[in-house]
């Protein structure tokens, strides 16, 4: 499932909400993902292809999905309890914002 997100990424990326790149890394179950946003471009590689992201991202996929597929936007809780884990949240909400989340 996660691998169809990505694959939609690309084609979806809403230039200029991201003004410098930034880079994410994302981890959810098995997949391992390394997102690079910039003001005009959306690039996504399999694996981890960078030492240190500026955002990382832990979750399993059926938080991912119902973050992606159904609106579901994650609560102070969901981060304290463990459900995700980031070392950058702000950042994962500009990114909704840049594939118009």
């Amino acid at each position: 499932m996660q691998e169809d997100i990505f694959s939609t990424f690309q084609g979806s990326y809403q230039k200029g909400v991201f003004s410098i790149p930034t880079t994410f890394y994302f981890s959810i179950d098995d997949t391992k993902k390394t997102v690079t946003l910039d003001a005009e471009s959306c690039s996504v590689e399999d694996g981890k292809t960078v030492e240190d992201a500026d955002c990382i991202c832990k979750t399993t996929a059926e938080m991912f999905g119902r973050i992606w597929n159904d609106g579901y936007r994650p609560g102070i809780m969901d981060f304290m309890g463990g459900k995700i884990k980031s070392n950058a949240p702000q950042l994962l909400q500009q990114l909704l914002q840049a594939f118009g989340k």
